[in-house]
């Protein structure tokens, strides 16, 4: 991913805060000369010996877990808020733009099966559960129907290996035009811009 030097990012603790607030990923695989990509949840997560790693599951009918082996690069891709930005905001004439923030993380595959799997794809339902009436669980479904579905599935570790942070906030504009900038996304009225909004305030 190409990165201008303004927009770039290595803090850690800011690019694991994006990960988990915004889980939904697009894994990319390249499995027997065929670019694979799947629509996914993923989660970052402790590995064998305490390293960071992203965890997560596919059907076992989706081709992108195959030869996990091969040493070509996975690709984890997260994205954040993003908003137009006009540049009829700017006090100077100016081409119009789009902020947004986004993550790649790249790493190698490794899969998960038994109890790992099993904790994984919990803390996965857990997680999006929290927020229900009645949330269920694991445990909840029986254990006799979670083995059934689970076969179904294979699961997987990805380290990360490198890293790609970028934060397109306007960091390349002056106070002046990023105020601006920050005013007109509120008055839109709209989820995605109030959190870039709430983004560039954060870099002011």
């Amino acid at each position: 991913m190409y990165v201008n030097k303004f927009n770039k990012s290595a803090d850690f603790p800011e690019i694991e805060r994006l990960i988990r607030e915004n889980g939904f990923a697009v894994l990319i695989r390249s499995v027997d000369g065929v670019v694979q990509a799947a629509h996914i949840p993923l989660e970052l997560t402790a590995g064998e010996v305490g390293e960071k790693v992203l965890t997560g599951h596919v059907s076992r009918a989706n081709p992108i877990w195959k030869n996990p082996d091969d040493p070509t690069e996975t690709l984890a891709i997260f994205t954040g808020p993003h908003a137009y930005i006009s540049s009829s905001w700017y006090d100077h004439v100016n081409v119009p733009t789009w902020n947004y923030i986004a993550v790649h993380i790249y790493g190698k595959m490794r899969l998960i099966e038994g109890e790992d799997l099993t904790r994984s794809i919990g803390a996965l339902v857990d997680k999006y559960e929290s927020g229900s009436v009645n949330p269920v669980s694991m445990q909840s479904m029986g254990a006799e129907y979670v083995r059934k579905e689970m076969k179904g599935l294979v699961g997987f570790e990805i380290s990360i290996d490198r890293v790609q942070g970028a934060w397109k906030l306007s960091q390349n504009r002056d106070e002046k035009n990023r105020l601006s900038i920050i005013a007109e996304l509120e008055k839109l009225n709209d989820h995605n811009a109030t959190l870039v909004a709430e983004e560039m305030k954060r870099r002011l």
